[in-house]
């Protein structure tokens, strides 16, 4: 049996427990789960660093692979990228068993249709410049494991989130992340602890490889999209704080460039027919594009010592 399926007799009687009973349970499941991630670190950060290298070359995909709860887990943390670190729509594909529309719920059928995942990948016309990532808390999901199977067949780099060993998931993925999250509060309800584990394994996924592709600058999220009143203030902060200047200059610079990379490149002298080809020249790298307008802007910085190996 799948560890995510067993009963644990400690939470038997729980639905006679008092509610701070069943809370803390529940609770102390999404914490565990959460804790459990830390073992992947080692082999995430191959992950990420092959998933950048391939989407950082050309015009590749992220591609997210799911049915059920983790489809839905893979679609939260694709939809996100596009306003956090602009990431292309044309660069992203979302492959939900039954679709991204939940009008009449999941179409929790659809993930044993094996055809359904590869007919749905195929017509993605995946290759070897993408990235295909398929989350399955049980690792037998059949739709995300023909899906994974056909994409790797393609050359995509392949990628398997799950919470159990031993699956035909982790089998069909040229790179496994296996959280063990153990049997759940509630007896297979992976949108519990697994569902946790996924978000957060995605989460730290997705954010890595933006920031090795240069999205974010320090730790602030310079490609985001203002696209309301609190982002562009976001957006002013980061240039005065990047440039160390007033937030009224700021404000001014981003209203003549147009985006916080620019605008902080502006006020480090660059002209603005030249900022476009300065941070093309650097794959849109901010900390790189500085350094070639002023030399006294290193291009590296070394990482908190409590963080280095």
């Amino acid at each position: 049996m799948d560890p995510t399926e067993e009963a644990a007799s400690r939470y038997r009687g729980m639905d006679v427990w008092p509610v701070q009973d069943v809370l803390h349970a529940l609770w102390s499941g999404q914490m565990t789960a959460a804790a459990a991630c830390l073992h992947t670190l080692p082999a995430l950060t191959q992950v990420v660093e092959a998933a950048a290298s391939r989407l950082g070359a050309g015009h590749g995909r992220l591609i997210y692979v799911g049915a059920g709860s983790a489809g839905m887990v893979a679609a939260l943390d694709a939809s996100d990228l596009g306003d956090t670190f602009d990431w292309p729509s044309d660069r992203l594909e979302i492959l939900l068993a039954g679709g991204l529309d939940l009008s009449r719920g999941l179409a929790a059928e659809i993930e044993d249709d094996g055809a359904a995942g590869r007919d749905g990948l195929r017509a993605l016309t995946a290759g070897p410049d993408d990235v295909v990532i398929g989350v399955s808390a049980s690792g037998r999901s059949v739709f995300t494991i023909a899906a994974i199977e056909v994409a790797r067949q393609a050359g995509a780099l392949t990628v398997a989130v799950t919470s159990n060993t031993g699956t035909p998931l982790i089998d069909a993925a040229q790179y496994p992340l296996v959280v063990v999250t153990g049997p759940e509060v509630v007896v297979g309800s992976t949108r519990l602890g697994a569902g946790t584990a996924q978000k957060v394994i995605l989460n730290l996924f997705s954010t890595a490889v933006m920031v090795r592709l240069g999205r974010v600058h320090d730790n602030l999220m310079v490609d985001v999209r203002p696209r309301n009143a609190k982002l562009r203030r976001r957006c002013t902060t980061m240039v005065a704080r990047i440039s160390g200047v007033e937030e009224a200059v700021a404000d001014e610079a981003l209203a003549r460039y147009g985006d916080v990379k620019s605008a902080v490149l502006g006020l480090a002298g660059a002209s603005a027919d030249d900022i476009p080809d300065l941070l093309a020249a650097v794959g849109g790298n901010l900390r790189r594009a500085l350094a070639n307008v002023r030399p006294d802007v290193r291009p590296t910085v070394e990482a908190p010592s409590s963080q280095q190996k």
